[in-house]
């Protein structure tokens, strides 16, 4: 599959059809779905370079809202712009705080495990909020789909639409969006979006990220886009068939109303803006700020040397034979502004869960063109058009339906890490060595001694990698996820499991003239009763490299502790039962060093061991 997002916007001029067969960003195709309505050689090349979706080359920026009048004639002073990029920027974090704050499970009220974005009425990124990238990524196709599914003339300013389907541009079956058009004055003039993590969506694990899953069918409730809200009345018959597949399905919909609440609160300040500005300026506006985050980002990159840079990574193995690598090969083309990823040469899709449907993979290439770009660039779609993909059908980072995806997130990471990685000569000063790369997932599920259902778990991160100038930061999540651990009192709050410690992990940074950050030690103990536990791990047997002289990353390793007094070292994935008085371990990988060990300030390395952070055997002084 080849995916140009500048393809998306060529030919939309006069006799264009917005959302037509090769309009449409992203149009994933999944082999006989009843909402496809396409043939296999669709899927495997619609809009990508040199495909057949692609229009003539133009070097004139093109804008999803066709505009008469060019941006110098446009009448719009450069404070008036800037004054509502920032008012959308607010609109969108506002989204997001509602959100975080009306959400009742703590993956997402603890754990931030959400995002809210704004959208032109063509499906265009328009503002985000500061959240989770893979999710401000995915819901670009998501709201394709939706427009696609329900044509904007079809909606009114009261309905709701949702979906998580991966196949048809979700990314995996807990990430549940809710789209909501806005209008004002009866037309339509942007879409509100949010994505939220659930706790759980059926399927045949507690959290319903099954690392031992071999086909998505055995991962959760499947939801196409559906109408959620009709004129602001619940479709409850989607809503029974929710609620009757999940495990905890009041905390299911408390997170679903807290989406709809999120996009509201969006609707409303639209609402306002369009009011205080007119119905007609508006698009005019929202057309210039995306012209000029093209623009802009356009001349960052020719600030590259044009060239075909190239890395590889590997994740451990994909839950089920866990002797095999995989692979993540990127060769990114950096031409006169143009930045194109082509995946040749990355493993085959697998058996286990960690394929990555075409959404994920755009998700990283649009955090990757932010991260080598100049920050202060307002992110919207305009950024994004630089950006073009070539995905390999069949391959880990375009799987063939009905490929398990849920933990997807490990190959979305690891698909960013070497893109940045491959860039990494050319920017030396920009790009850090490379980090934890994971984001390890734990879900514990069971019954509590009163016979009621849990379902809990938590995110956690590693070190990141050293840059340039400065040490990697401890703990932390990069690059495409952006969550926070759970408290102990939080964790403890919702289920059976006692928190033990929580502390850095000594000496795990990787040595260098920069240190790359720590991973965390994490100990929990079952309380009571039978708990299904799932771990999702990396870099347990692929250390995260360093750069530049820099040495790895130490490995993750993770343990249980049986009341036998048995040890069980768990093989980066693992599904399992745990007792009452059993133990988990956890502990994180680190960072990569940057530059040679032997040129590590000494002052620095006697701070980290009067920190605790590195060992006096260890340390070069």
């Amino acid at each position: 599959m080849d995916l140009g997002l500048r393809s998306r916007y060529a030919g939309r001029g006069a006799g264009a059809e917005p959302g037509g067969a090769h309009a449409g960003l992203l149009l994933l195709r999944a082999r006989n779905h009843p909402a496809g309505g396409h043939d296999d050689a669709d899927r495997a090349g619609v809009v990508g370079r040199g495909g057949r979706g692609r229009q003539p080359r133009s070097r004139q920026p093109s804008g999803g809202i066709v505009m008469s009048i060019a941006l110098s004639e446009s009448g719009f002073d450069s404070i008036t712009v800037d004054v509502v990029r920032h008012k959308l920027d607010g609109i969108a974090g506002e989204m997001q705080q509602t959100l975080l704050r009306s959400s009742f499970s703590p993956i997402v009220k603890e754990g931030l495990d959400a995002s809210a974005s704004l959208f032109t009425v063509d499906g265009e990124t328009l503002a985000q909020a500061c959240a989770i990238p893979v999710h401000l990524g995915t819901m670009i196709p998501v709201v394709e789909r939706i427009l696609k599914v329900f044509p904007l003339a079809t909606m009114s300013p009261e309905d709701a639409y949702v979906m998580n389907e991966p196949y048809l541009g979700g990314t995996h079956l807990p990430d549940i969006a809710v789209v909501k058009p806005i209008f004002a004055n009866g037309r339509p003039v942007a879409i509100a979006a949010a994505m939220t993590h659930h706790q759980d969506v059926g399927g045949m694990a507690p959290g319903s990220v099954p690392t031992n899953a071999i086909e998505i069918y055995q991962e959760g409730l499947r939801i196409p886009p559906l109408q959620l809200l009709s004129t602001g009345r619940m479709n409850e018959t989607l809503v029974a068939l929710i609620r009757q597949n999940v495990r905890i399905p009041d905390t299911v919909m408390g997170d679903l109303n807290a989406q709809i609440a999120a996009c509201n609160v969006g609707a409303r300040r639209i609402g306002e803006l369009v009011e205080r500005l007119g119905q007609n300026l508006v698009p005019k506006l929202f057309a210039i700020l995306l012209q000029r985050s093209e623009e802009r980002t356009r001349e960052a990159l020719r600030l590259i040397p044009d060239g075909t840079y190239r890395y590889v990574d590997y994740n451990d193995n994909d839950g089920i034979e866990l002797d095999k690598q995989i692979r993540i090969e990127v060769a990114v083309t950096i031409k006169d502004g143009d930045f194109h990823c082509d995946f040749t040469g990355s493993s085959e899709q697998v058996r286990g869960p960690f394929n990555c449907v075409p959404s994920g993979s755009l998700a990283a290439a649009c955090f990757a063109i932010r991260a080598v770009t100049d920050p202060d660039i307002p992110t919207n779609a305009g950024c994004f058009r630089p950006i073009s993909l070539h995905l390999p059908e069949g391959s880990i980072v375009n799987p063939v339906e009905p490929a398990p995806v849920n933990a997807r997130t490990a190959t979305i990471k690891r698909i960013a890490g070497t893109i940045l990685g491959a860039l990494r000569p050319v920017l030396p000063d920009r790009i850090p060595a490379d980090s934890c790369g994971e984001m390890l997932a734990v879900m514990f599920g069971g019954k509590r001694a009163d016979g009621r259902l849990f379902v809990t778990g938590e995110l956690i991160a590693g070190g990141s990698g050293a840059g340039p100038r400065s040490d990697g930061v401890d703990v932390i999540e990069t690059d495409v996820t952006n969550c926070m651990n759970l408290s102990a009192e939080a964790m403890e709050m919702e289920a059976p499991i006692r928190i033990h410690q929580m502390s850095l992990r000594k000496d795990s940074g990787g040595a260098g003239r920069q240190r790359g950050g720590l991973g965390l030690v994490k100990e929990y103990e079952i309380l009571e009763g039978e708990v299904r536990f799932t771990h999702r791990g990396e870099r347990h047997f692929c250390a995260a490299m360093g750069a530049y002289g820099g040495e790895p990353g130490a490995m993750a390793v993770s343990t249980i502790h049986r009341t036998t007094g048995a040890v069980e070292i768990i093989p980066s994935k693992l599904v399992t039962t745990l007792h009452a008085g059993d133990r988990v371990t956890i502990e994180t990988a680190g960072g990569g060093g940057n530059g040679p060990v032997a040129a590590r300030d000494p002052a620095a390395a006697r701070t980290d061991i009067r920190n605790g952070k590195i060992s006096a055997d260890v340390s070069t002084v």
